[in-house]
């Protein structure tokens, strides 16, 4: 790893990990570079790292929720990301969708596989937990669901996914979306601008 290398950690249940998706383009535009994916279980991670989500953390800070919501509105207006729905059956159970992320990567369709899991869960809101409905919405994407499916329950699959969710954790990720330049970590979507700032000074060396 060097100093120039950039990382986003994501996973599909978290809806500040899609807006970040569908901004890093840009990011990526102005960078001239790309960021790898790297796909972690973020209940595993919250596990290990002794994290809740938002919605628990602060459930008795009913102030505090309701300017997370406001930040999030106004990501969304300022990217112009009108597409975004909050999920009907949020909060997901994602280990399907995750492990078949990884199977994806072997598979030679993974681009492909997180826009499809990405808008399935963020802009039409589906039950990406159900397996009968991961399998509809991957075959009407025109990927081989059957094949995916098959792929993301092999142990190697099951091994790759919890080994980095297990990395992120000791390399000090706490949620997601993480982000990694080099050895720097940043989190948060309102962090890309850091993210951005620092990638930069890292290419410029």
């Amino acid at each position: 790893m060097t100093d120039k290398t950039l990382e986003f950690l994501f996973d599909f249940g978290s809806p500040n990990a899609y807006l970040v998706h569908k901004v890093l383009p840009q990011v990526e535009a102005r960078l001239g570079a790309r960021f790898d994916y790297v796909p972690v279980l973020l209940g595993g991670l919250f596990k290990q790292a002794n994290n809740r989500s938002p919605m628990e953390a602060y459930a008795q800070i009913p102030h505090k929720l309701a300017y997370e919501r406001l930040e999030m509105r106004r990501f969304i207006a300022r990217h112009g990301l009108q597409e975004f729905r909050m999920n009907p059956h949020f909060p997901v159970n994602t280990l399907q969708i995750m492990r078949g992320a990884v199977a994806a990567r072997t598979l030679g369709c993974f681009e492909r596989y997180v826009d499809t899991v990405f808008a399935s869960m963020w802009e039409r809101g589906r039950d990406m937990a159900d397996v009968q409905v991961i399998a509809a919405e991957l075959d009407g994407a025109g990927l081989d669901a059957q094949a995916l499916l098959a792929a993301s329950q092999t142990p190697e699959v099951k091994q790759e996914l919890q080994h980095a969710t297990q990395h992120a954790y000791e390399r000090g990720a706490f949620g997601i979306p993480t982000f990694f330049v080099g050895s720097e970590m940043f989190f948060g979507k309102d962090r890309l601008r850091d993210v951005e700032e620092q990638a930069e000074r890292a290419a410029a060396r």
